[in-house]
């Protein structure tokens, strides 16, 4: 059964930055997402890597996020800077296609 476990996340100043943590298992050949749900909205992608490490971003968070990959490690990482109250959401990670279980998500609150 696959897995996806997610961490970093924390209360944040806004222009404030933060690093999320995903460690997957099974397959590394996924392209993988970071996607947020904030209160009341439904889930929206925000960034995604294929498993050569090409890169695809929400224009909200284009220039502000940066996602990466550990292929080695099974664990994908989202670089968050400049952050916004806008941002503020439970983030999740999972794969593009063939989505498996959703993991418990790490919630990031950007608030003064």
């Amino acid at each position: 059964q696959v897995q996806l476990v997610e961490s970093g996340g924390g209360l944040v100043q806004p222009g404030g930055s933060l690093r999320l943590s995903c460690e997957f298992s099974g397959p590394i050949f996924y392209t993988m997402g970071w996607y947020r749900q904030a209160p009341g909205k439904q889930r929206e992608l925000v960034a995604a890597i294929t498993s050569d490490g090409s890169t695809n971003y929400a224009d909200s968070v284009k220039g502000r996020f940066t996602i990466s990959r550990d292929n080695a490690k099974n664990t994908v990482y989202l670089q968050m800077n400049s952050l916004k109250a806008e941002d503020t959401a439970v983030y999740y990670c999972n794969r593009v296609n063939n989505r498996v279980t959703w993991g418990q998500g790490t919630q990031v609150t950007v608030s003064s």
